[in-house]
């Protein structure tokens, strides 16, 4: 055989390898989809008094890089949370994403339907948040495919790791067969406390925040999932309009009741922390410095250290130092700050830590 047919011969069997791979059969796809939640898992929910197939509900806690998964328990028909898994993963920085191209992740209240899980996911598995909802259009919000998958990769979207996110998938898949019609994903900027607020009193998401919080504060005093409506381009909870009267995005909200033992429990909840909140302020509690978007940080599994991909590289002085600086590892995000901050945003990915973050000392 000539060089030219043997060249040939390999370039044809690189293409099918390569379209193989692209092509992988449903059976693969459907293996990890249909992947049985792990035993420790189980283990924890009959600990907790759950079973698989009971409701779920999932919170997004961005500041804190937390997705929590809770689920109904049968005793008493609320829920409890089972498990907290760090997001590997989410773009932008604190606040709703507004524009396609923004490279924020959502935040806000977005219900999940079976038609919305993708067991095909390029991502490993995923489900879409259902960005924009209603609230998000009221607001002439666009993007669209804003996902919960695997990979650790993230442009708008919160990335887990594979593990995590087939066992996330198999809650819900499990939750869906034993008759939930849909789970409700709460997405916030971080846990809504009197402290957080405090330290966030000035950003120009508050309106916005003290919204999700009303949400938060009916969760909080239930442990039932609040049944979500949008009037007047606000949520409204719990609410039970006027015979005849429904909810408009773009409307005034119409007169509305919520039932009087939740009224009383979110408002005497909203006291106290209104109370707690001024005592704050009032002592003298720091504004927290904005929240500096972790673009250009790199890892693809939660036991690796996140690196920094510096924007553009630095010129080695000769050919000895490119051969070190590729092998070098890479340095901890803090040890730079003005060339991590100069950084555009494309992929951003968080810095897990307890709030206040350190890395907020070096916003721009």
């Amino acid at each position: 055989m000539d060089v030219r047919r043997l060249a040939s011969a390999l370039l044809a069997m690189s293409a099918a390898l390569w379209l193989a791979g692209c092509q992988q059969p449903d059976t693969g796809y459907n293996a990890k989809a249909e992947a049985p939640i792990p035993a420790e898992t189980m283990s924890l929910m009959s600990t907790k008094g759950m079973k698989a197939q009971d409701p779920i509900l999932i919170r997004i806690f961005k500041e804190e890089s937390q997705l929590e998964v809770w689920k109904k328990r049968e005793s008493d028909g609320r829920y409890a949370l089972l498990k907290s898994y760090p997001i590997c993963r989410w773009s932008g920085t604190l606040g709703p994403k507004v524009k396609t191209g923004d490279h924020q992740s959502p935040e806000g209240f977005y219900p999940i339907t079976p038609a919305q899980m993708n067991p095909r996911s390029h991502y490993y598995l995923s489900f879409n948040t259902g960005f924009p909802n209603t609230f998000d259009r009221a607001h002439g919000r666009t993007g669209s495919d804003l996902m919960v998958h695997g990979d650790c990769l993230s442009a708008g979207c919160y990335a887990m790791t594979d593990g995590q996110m087939a066992e996330i998938y198999a809650l819900a898949r499990e939750a869906f067969r034993g008759g939930q019609k849909e789970f409700q994903v709460e997405a916030f900027p971080f846990h809504m406390t009197a402290e957080n607020m405090a330290r966030r009193r000035n950003d120009k998401n508050m309106a916005f925040w003290r919204d999700l919080k009303v949400g938060y504060d009916h969760f909080a005093v239930t442990r039932e999932e609040p049944k979500v409506a949008v009037c007047g381009g606000r949520y409204v909870f719990d609410a039970v309009a006027r015979e005849g009267e429904r909810f408009e995005p773009d409307a005034p909200c119409p007169a509305y009741t919520v039932a009087p033992a939740i009224a009383s429990a979110v408002a005497a909840k909203e006291r106290a922390d209104a109370q707690q909140f001024a005592s704050l302020v009032k002592e003298g509690t720091p504004v927290a410095a904005a929240y500096v978007p972790q673009n250009g940080r790199l890892r693809r599994t939660l036991d690796e250290p996140i690196r920094v991909a510096m924007d553009p590289p630095v010129p080695p002085a000769d050919a000895g130092a490119a051969v070190a600086a590729a092998f070098a590892p890479a340095k901890p995000a803090a040890a730079e700050p003005a060339r991590a901050t100069a950084v555009l945003a494309r992929n951003a990915v968080p810095m897990p830590a307890p709030s206040p973050t350190p890395h907020l000392a070096f916003a721009a």
